[in-house]
């Protein structure tokens, strides 16, 4: 089942239906008000009828209220994981340049970093898979690192050492 949260259009559109329910009822409530004023009215009927066109309301102002904060939650995650992009490219790019990559090999350290393997690099770049291997492995030296899991773990160390401003 599709966690409602992460799809809030569904939830809006349950929220429509409710409306639409709510608005039957309140024409419902309105006839009965209106048109049936008997020596037995206000009856069980109707009371329960006004009732649960109160809650449907209720519901509706809750729901609406609900859907605003999670679209509101979502936009501020959004941003923060734009920030944290954002902070890991720019950490990346200061390893490449303090460790003197080439062009080539800055290029390969990026496809490596997102998870990309040496066959599909060497055809994206156009180039050997041997070529790839070499730029790959003067990437690793220059770091000092043996391999891709700790290339990102060095990485990903710094970026979580890093304070954020205003932090001691």
């Amino acid at each position: 089942m599709t966690n409602l949260t992460q799809r809030p259009s569904a939830t809006a559109m349950l929220i429509i239906a409710q409306l639409l329910c709510t608005m039957f009822f309140v024409w419902d409530v309105a006839q009965d008000a209106l048109l049936r004023p008997g020596e037995d009215w206000p009856n069980l009927h109707f009371l329960l009828e006004s009732a649960a066109t109160l809650a449907l309301l209720a519901a509706i102002g809750f729901e609406s209220r609900i859907l605003q904060r999670l679209l509101h939650r979502q936009a501020h995650l959004e941003a923060q994981v734009d920030l944290a992009a954002k902070a890991f490219h720019d950490l990346v790019e200061d390893r490449f340049d303090s460790w003197g990559l080439t062009i080539a090999e800055r290029d390969v350290g990026h496809f490596t970093v997102k998870g990309i393997s040496i066959t599909e690099i060497a055809t994206m770049r156009g180039s050997a898979e041997g070529t790839v291997k070499s730029q790959l492995n003067a990437i690793y030296r220059k770091a000092g690192v043996g391999n891709r899991g700790e290339l990102l773990s060095l990485l990903i160390e710094e970026l979580m050492d890093r304070r954020a401003p205003g932090t001691a």
